[in-house]
């Protein structure tokens, strides 16, 4: 009886550190100022206020629950346009879809869940970002953690940097978006 646990201990022994060898040894190393893919595109938000059904591109579910002066609790929902350049009416490329939600009580801050949504011939699937948007900042990495379609697995850096504020009904955000993990 010891002998066959020993043996069924060996064998599982030796299958655990062939896989993390072979895993190990398929990792290439990531270079970071060699992306294997980047884009550069413009984000444009139209917030609903009651009057703008046709234009609005979010809107908020929940308003702001009055812990501060920062929006805490506000949740907002989007469906936004993303074009190649700054004008809200070029030709769009993508869309983002998602929600951001305020969760700072002593700083404007917000967290996100976004797809980059691509449907044209030059690309079709989306990219995943979601994390931490300090939107105050001049510029914020946000992490991509995956992918669907041409972006399967993928993994890389959003770097988000407010473009424009008209108040709280418009922004834009330029989006420079690295991938280090392409599979196509």
């Amino acid at each position: 009886m010891a002998n066959q646990i020993y043996i069924i201990s060996l064998i599982f022994l030796s299958v655990l550190l062939y896989q993390s060898t072979t895993v190990l040894s398929f990792r290439q190393p990531f270079n970071l100022a060699k992306p294997c893919k980047r884009f550069v595109f413009y984000l444009h938000n139209v917030a609903y206020d009651g009057d703008n059904t046709d234009n609005a591109t979010s809107a908020a579910i929940v308003n702001p629950l009055g812990l501060g002066d920062f929006s805490f609790g506000k949740f907002v929902i989007m469906d936004n346009p993303v074009t190649m350049d700054q004008n809200m009416l070029s030709e769009q490329v993508a869309r983002v879809q998602g929600f951001f939600f305020y969760h700072g009580k002593t700083k404007y801050d917000t967290w996100l869940s976004w797809s980059v949504v691509f449907n044209s011939t030059q690309h079709k699937g989306a990219l995943n970002i979601m994390g931490e948007n300090a939107f105050m900042e001049p510029t914020r990495d946000l992490p991509v953690v995956g992918g669907t379609g041409d972006f399967v697995m993928t993994r890389g850096i959003a770097t988000f940097m407010t473009d424009l504020v008209e108040g709280s009904k418009y922004f834009r955000v330029k989006m420079d978006i690295k991938l280090y993990e392409c599979y196509y």
